[in-house]
């Protein structure tokens, strides 16, 4: 297939493009021109996809079987390229998040769950909106937290930081709030999988690792994966609502509980997580987190220090 996805130069596309090539697709890259293909070869198309007579001009003239748009945040990021390709493809793959659920006394959220209105994800809510009412045959898929390799957000990272240098982890809450990983590997084979595949076509589906960690438990499995005894760890707990760190953040994750079930994607897509917790944690700190030499970059622990002294 002749395949377009939008971005594919970071984390997750580098994921796809890699696993897209492999399968023998012809793929096509649309960013700004910010960084290499993660596959030489692999041809770019260079402009800005909120500006939408950029795309339009660079596009329109362009033909393709499926697009995998990564990075689509708002409506009006996403709208102007679903319209140019209406009619045309034979499938329109949309990355969303599990953000956009809102909080509920039931878990696991499960596709179909209620979505929050206020939620900084509202934007792909709405799109998933839009796209299941165009004439257009979309998929939609919905991650937790991501982790693996190249991944930009400090998650396993912040807690990395830490565990190297024997600090105190300071944990909001009472520490059992339980959360979930996907390894981007993970997630990215996923949407190999939704590819053409007839039963995904106007469906929404979870995707993420299969099990749910405490946030105590993330800490303790950070460890291992870092070659340290999970039982030296000093988590201490604290009350985020006594602090006011302005706009930064002492703490990677939201302090909820907040996890999924993954089942429907296992079942429809034939899909199976490579990773789990651990081994995922492994590669993420051996590949990249020592690899790229931030164990030896000294980071700022100020927060951390706030927490402490005051607890």
């Amino acid at each position: 297939m002749r395949i377009l996805v939008m971005g594919g130069t970071r984390f997750i596309g580098v994921y796809l493009t890699r696993l897209l090539v492999k399968h023998g697709h012809n793929v096509t890259l649309f960013n700004r021109g910010n960084q290499p293909a993660p596959v030489p070869g692999v041809q770019q198309i260079h402009g800005d996809r909120t500006n939408p007579t950029e795309l339009k001009e660079k596009l329109s003239t362009q033909d393709f079987d499926a697009i995998f748009d990564n990075n689509g945040r708002e409506l009006s990021d996403t709208k102007p390229l679903a319209e140019l390709f209406k009619n045309r493809l034979q499938h329109f793959i949309y990355i969303s998040s599990a953000g956009v659920y809102l909080k509920s006394d039931q878990m696991p959220h499960i596709e179909g769950d209620a979505v929050d209105p206020t939620s900084r994800h509202n934007g792909k809510s709405e799109t998933e909106l839009y796209l299941a009412a165009q004439e257009l045959p979309f998929t939609s898929i919905r991650p937790t937290y991501i982790y693996g390799p190249q991944n930009y957000n400090d998650l396993e990272s912040w807690f990395f930081d830490r565990i190297v240098r024997d600090r105190a982890i300071p944990i909001p809450g009472h520490g059992q709030h339980f959360t979930q990983f996907g390894h981007g590997k993970d997630l990215a084979n996923a949407m190999t999988k939704v590819l053409g595949n007839p039963t995904a076509i106007g469906q929404i589906y979870n995707v993420s690792g299969v099990r749910a960690v405490t946030f105590d438990g993330l800490a303790r499995a950070c460890a291992q994966a870092a070659g340290k005894d999970p039982a030296t760890l000093q988590l201490v707990h604290y009350d985020p609502k006594t602090f006011d760190f302005g706009k930064r953040k002492a703490f990677p994750m939201r302090t909820q509980h907040f996890f999924t079930d993954v089942n429907k994607a296992i079942a429809d897509l034939h899909w199976q997580p490579e990773f789990d917790l651990v081994s995922g944690l492994t590669d993420s700190f051996q590949n990249d987190y020592v690899a790229s030499g931030r164990h030896t970059t000294p980071p700022d622990f100020s927060l951390d220090d706030q927490i402490l002294a005051a607890v």
